[in-house]
């Protein structure tokens, strides 16, 4: 009898440690503490909590999803982490200020805004060596890329403008006025304009990027920041984080549908696979806010470090 509770108990330890081996992770970074935050995505609970580095602010996955690049911005490093076990696979120390960070689609270009330094730098993606250093005043914040790996497109903060850096030539091709503290920037799923979050303007402003003009203002909410594609590609979502909203974007309207409450000051976002949550983290208290899509409620907060930033899913919805 002892035996076979022995061997029962034993299966069930097995079971369990399956299970979470196969648990579906988020990992959250704590800009102002310099820890990341894992999270089990099943169980909505925190799995572990670390130091990383001085002010990591965004994160992204290699592009073979090989592992997770965070960028410590103060600590002038990036940190490569296997997010399933939490492992630091490797510390790469030589790159300056890496406020936000980002592949072009043709995987040839590795691009970091350094917002303290006012500079944007452009590496080889496949041995991260500087090719070219851009100085752009002041406050480098975000950035986008064209869908044919040309351009990256870049909002600087401090000056209230948008910047292109043509890839293949190395300069810049165009700086333009955009409005008030920009912040975050994405492309429409057809490729024809950019969204930029215009902070101080409580707007989205639209941009025709072939021809570097604003052909449209969407009035959103308070302190216009960040954006994140829903998987279907017609819609985007937005955070107002002075506001504490999220409004919604209609792709083909160039619209607001709808705006609903996330309390905390909502900054970066991520859609999970199935479609059915969005994931937000909360700047101002600590929190993680959790999004039932089919109510666009706030259904669970999830407690963090301070400051919650960037924030990565392991399985996200397709971003268009």
């Amino acid at each position: 009898m002892r035996s076979l509770l022995m061997t029962v108990l034993t299966l069930f330890s097995l079971a369990v440690l399956a299970c979470r081996a196969e648990a579906e992770v988020v990992v959250v970074l704590n800009s102002g503490e310099g820890t990341i935050t894992r999270i089990d995505r099943q169980t909505y609970q925190p799995m572990d909590h670390f130091y990383v580095g001085r002010e990591p602010h965004h994160l992204m996955s290699l592009p073979d999803n090989s592992a997770l690049i965070v960028a410590n911005a103060v600590s002038n490093d990036l940190v490569f982490l296997n997010p399933k076990t939490g492992d630091i696979l490797r510390r790469l120390t030589r790159i300056s200020d890496p406020y936000q960070i980002g592949f072009s689609p043709d995987k040839h270009w590795f691009v970091a805004n350094s917002l303290r330094l006012d500079r944007v730098d452009v590496y080889d993606a496949h041995d991260f060596h500087l090719v070219k250093r851009f100085e752009l005043a002041s406050m480098p914040s975000h950035m986008a890329f064209s869908p044919d790996s040309s351009t990256v497109f870049v909002t600087l903060q401090g000056s209230d403008q948008l910047a292109a850096i043509d890839l293949h030539a190395l300069k810049v091709k165009w700086i333009i006025p955009i409005g008030k503290t920009p912040a975050g920037v994405i492309l429409t799923p057809d490729g024809k304009h950019l969204l930029v979050g215009i902070m101080g303007l409580n707007e989205v402003a639209v941009v025709d990027y072939k021809t570097a003009q604003i052909i449209k203002h969407i009035p959103a909410g308070k302190g216009t920041h960040n954006f994140m594609p829903e998987g279907d590609g017609r819609h985007i979502f937005v955070g107002n984080r002075s506001g504490d909203t999220v409004s919604i974007i209609d792709t083909q309207t160039l619209t607001i549908t709808k705006t609903f409450p996330v309390p905390g000051g909502p900054d970066d976002m991520e859609v999970s696979a199935d479609g059915k949550e969005l994931w937000i983290t909360n700047r101002w208290i600590r929190q993680v806010s959790v999004v039932d899509l089919s109510t666009d409620k706030v259904v669970r907060t999830i407690p963090v470090g301070k400051s919650p930033h960037g924030i990565f899913f392991e399985h996200h919805a397709a971003r268009q």
